[in-house]
This record gives structure tokens, sequence and C-alpha cells, in this order.
């Protein structure tokens, strides 16, 4: 399963946004990752003040979330997907879902689109 930038975001604060379904899945999970995709995106956000400092990406880890690595074919798959979406960072996210039959976690409608399972936050 495969965590989006704002379900990870609102994981780690305990959010109450997060719906019970999700939640479970999330539980549930035998395998959890986050794209390195995210961890740029956030880590972006940070630099520029949208977000401050709630990710530890090795306290993370640590609690078994894995960081899936962005290999070539997934950056060659990402650039050949239709522009449904044009967020580079969740496109990258889609084609590494896409690569591994993985369902992604998100609240991104737009997701839908590309044909990837997904699970609704």
């Amino acid at each position: 399963m495969l965590l989006d930038s704002n379900v990870l975001i609102f994981l780690t604060t305990r959010s109450p946004i997060l719906p019970p379904g999700a939640l479970s899945a999330i539980r549930e999970a035998s395998y959890l990752a986050v794209s390195m995709a995210t961890v740029w995106e956030l880590e972006i956000k940070k630099g520029i003040g949208k977000l401050n400092d709630i990710l530890k990406w090795d306290e993370l880890q640590a609690d078994g979330l894995q960081l899936l690595p962005i290999e070539v074919e997934d950056a060659v798959l990402a650039g050949s997907l239709p522009l449904h979406h044009r967020d580079p960072f969740d496109r990258m996210i889609i084609a590494q879902a896409k690569r591994r039959g993985l369902p992604i976690v998100t609240r991104d409608r737009a997701f839908e689109d590309y044909g990837v399972p997904v699970i609704w936050a």
C-alpha cells in the first residue's frame, strides 16, 4: 500500500480527518510505503514554509514505513501517463503504484482516472 502525501500528514499528526475504513486498511497492511517523490515534495513544502517539521523520516522508517525508491522504469511510466493529473509528484506515485500493483491511499479523486486501486481517505 502506498500513502499519498496528504494521507501521510494526516496519519502522522493523528488527524481525525482520515475515515475509519482508510485507517483500518493502513493498520492491516502488510506493506506500507511512501514514495521518495513524497519525501521530495514534502521537504520542498517545508523549505518554503508551507509545512512545519512534523515528519521525521528516520522515525517513520523505524515504525515500519518503507521508503519506495524511484526507478528508471517509474520515471518513464510517469512521463508517459495521460495528463489527467499535472502534479509531477502525484504522477510518480501513480506510476510506482501501477508498476508494483499497489493500492494508493489518497483523497485526490484524479488518481482514479489512472486505473490504480485507490483507498479513499
